[in-house]
């Protein structure tokens, strides 16, 4: 019940260790070694960097199978593409919904890139049989009957911070995930809403540190979202390789002026280029430190 102490205790083999905090299977006393979450092949965690790039919003065929092609040749390990999209504006474009996971899966069976595309509603869970990882937006990181009915689901989860929310409320929303029976979930850090206004938000990257020792769980970070800027997306995505992030989400768009959404934050496919040489650089030289 709520306002009742947790459990302080699991007893095995003799020994009993202490847990303080609100979220138990979350955390990394409980589960010392790294959660590795595999999507489709590709592996997120456990010193596995993935990188995810694509568009803010799926637009039309010719638009997402330009640019999976480009991000995979580039190195991108996965294709991140919106086709619900919730948008400040009921006046904006929200995404061209079932259409936009149709096309998806066509740039998906092109390159053989697994997919990552935003859920918003119950309602639209059965259309998302074919999607890799289902990410769970910053505007419904506590949406708990969504975490739940994920929960009950094995697909892999990227569960976004939520705008306002502390560390601790974040890893609680990952909790109802994982105590539902799914183990694969993946944090990404974009950005928390502050009173600077130089950029979009403001990119927590002591997050990133503060989640390794806490939880287990495998953490991404998104320059994209939180800045708004697409020159910071290079010395930030080589700032979470430097804390130890799990890899990197980066807004991608063939014609960035043209884009239905979020075109100001995204890079060019040749900007993109030039960061991936600059980070998976940094990925290998940090991965021979080790």
């Amino acid at each position: 019940m709520e306002g009742q102490k947790p459990n302080t205790g699991v007893r095995g083999n003799q020994s009993e260790i202490q847990v303080s905090e609100p979220y138990r299977a979350a955390n990394r006393k409980l589960h010392p070694a790294d959660t590795v979450v595999d999507v489709s092949g590709v592996k997120i965690g456990g010193g596995h960097f993935a990188v995810i790039a694509g568009p803010c919003s799926v637009e039309s065929e010719e638009q997402i199978l330009t640019v999976a092609q480009k991000v995979k040749a580039s190195g991108a390990e996965l294709l991140r593409g919106g086709a619900y999209k919730p948008r400040t504006s009921p006046y904006a474009f929200q995404g061209l919904h079932d259409q936009g996971l149709k096309l998806l899966c066509k740039a998906k069976q092109a390159t053989g890139l697994p997919i990552v595309t935003e859920i918003m509603s119950l309602e639209h869970l059965d259309l998302f049989a074919d999607v890799d990882l289902i990410q769970v937006g910053a505007r419904n990181m506590q949406n708990f009957e969504l975490l739940k009915q994920l929960g009950r689901s094995q697909k892999p989860i990227l569960l976004k911070r939520g705008l306002a929310n502390t560390i601790e409320e974040w890893l609680m929303s990952a909790e109802y995930i994982l105590a539902g029976g799914n183990p694969n979930v993946i944090l990404c850090e974009r950005g928390i809403r502050t009173y600077e206004t130089a950029t979009r938000n403001t990119l927590d990257i002591s997050a990133v540190p503060v989640i390794k020792a806490k939880s287990h769980l495998p953490i991404l970070i998104d320059p994209s979202h939180a800045t708004g800027l697409p020159w910071l997306v290079e010395p930030l995505s080589k700032a979470a390789v430097a804390v130890g992030a799990d890899g990197v989400m980066i807004e991608v768009h063939n014609n960035p002026k043209e884009a239905l959404c979020d075109g100001p934050q995204s890079l060019t496919p040749e900007q993109f280029d030039h960061v991936m040489q600059s980070v998976l650089s940094l990925v290998q030289f940090e991965q021979k430190a080790m």
